[in-house]
């Protein structure tokens, strides 16, 4: 039977959730309509100037190659750190779902990480990795491996890829290891006893049982991938070599503080707010049908 609270006064209710409808209004519906009116805007770059344009920012958009360059290469982006930073999160929480003895340190150590800027993430990855001075890309030299992300595309996406998802694996990691928790130990014993071994106990139930956090976690790293990560490309790479590691909300900044196309920048963020949504509402109408529960 559900639990219902009532309210005396029919006010008190509308006061308790003031402070969260405050803060939403400021910081999502007033900037979200304020994008919305400059993307069918063309301004200068000190506001003097303004003119109505209706459509036609979002008409340059889909003529501009790079602009067009920007969603595969998000694309590419966001499907490595969420296939990537999945895969290693949940083999990291099978483990620390069976350490014994220093469980603690183990898993203090693998949540460090979630506490460290984007920023300095991206920082942190660029000098280890840097061709002049990164210890890791002198082990890679080496190897005999030329290593340079500041010249070849494929180095500097693989970068970026390694810092977004350092810098997630603790999230991640967080839930799996709640999730595979949550099972009961019954469950598995009862595998145990009647002969399945490790790999097939996991595969057979204890990964089925872990869909509902599964599929959390991937809605949660796409979005991650695509606004999250602007900071770690922008201290990495800033979107070089060329705008090969240019995603979307890095072109999005770039054109509107580097190249002050404001109405662009504003239709830029528009677009990236429409796919965001639409994606979480394909993937919970459609997705969600198929968690086991």
């Amino acid at each position: 039977m559900d639990k219902r609270v009532f309210f005396k006064s029919a006010w008190l209710p509308w006061v308790l959730i003031a402070p969260q409808v405050a803060v939403i209004s400021v910081f999502f519906f007033w900037p979200a309509a304020e994008t919305l009116l400059q993307s069918a805007q063309q301004s200068d770059a000190f506001g003097t100037s303004v003119e109505w344009v209706g459509f036609e920012n979002f008409r340059n958009l889909w003529n501009d190659e790079s602009y067009l360059a920007s969603f595969k290469t998000t694309a590419i982006f966001s499907a490595l750190v969420a296939c990537f930073g999945l895969s290693l999160s949940l083999i990291l929480a099978v483990f620390a779902d069976r350490v014994v003895r220093g469980s603690n340190v183990y898993r203090t150590f693998l949540i460090w990480p979630y506490a460290v800027a984007p920023a300095v993430a991206g920082v942190l990855w660029l000098f280890m990795f840097a061709p002049s001075i990164g210890i890791v890309s002198y082990a890679i030299r080496e190897l005999g491996m030329n290593w340079d992300p500041l010249l070849n595309s494929d180095h500097a996406m693989l970068l970026i890829v390694m810092a977004a998802v350092w810098k997630q694996i603790s999230y991640n990691f967080l839930f799996f290891l709640a999730g595979l928790q949550s099972i009961p130990k019954s469950l598995i014993e009862a595998a145990s006893m009647d002969g399945a071994r490790p790999w097939r106990r996991f595969w057979t139930i204890q990964f089925p049982l872990l869909s509902p956090t599964t599929f959390f976690l991937l809605v949660i790293n796409i979005v991650y991938a695509f606004f999250d990560t602007f900071a770690i490309v922008d201290a990495a790479t800033k979107g070089g070599p060329g705008k090969d590691t240019a995603i979307l909300v890095y072109k999005m900044y770039f054109d509107g503080f580097k190249a002050l196309d404001l109405g662009g920048s504003a239709a830029q963020g528009v677009v990236l707010m429409v796919i965001v949504v639409s994606l979480t509402v394909v993937q919970f109408r459609f997705v969600e049908k198929k968690v086991n529960y």
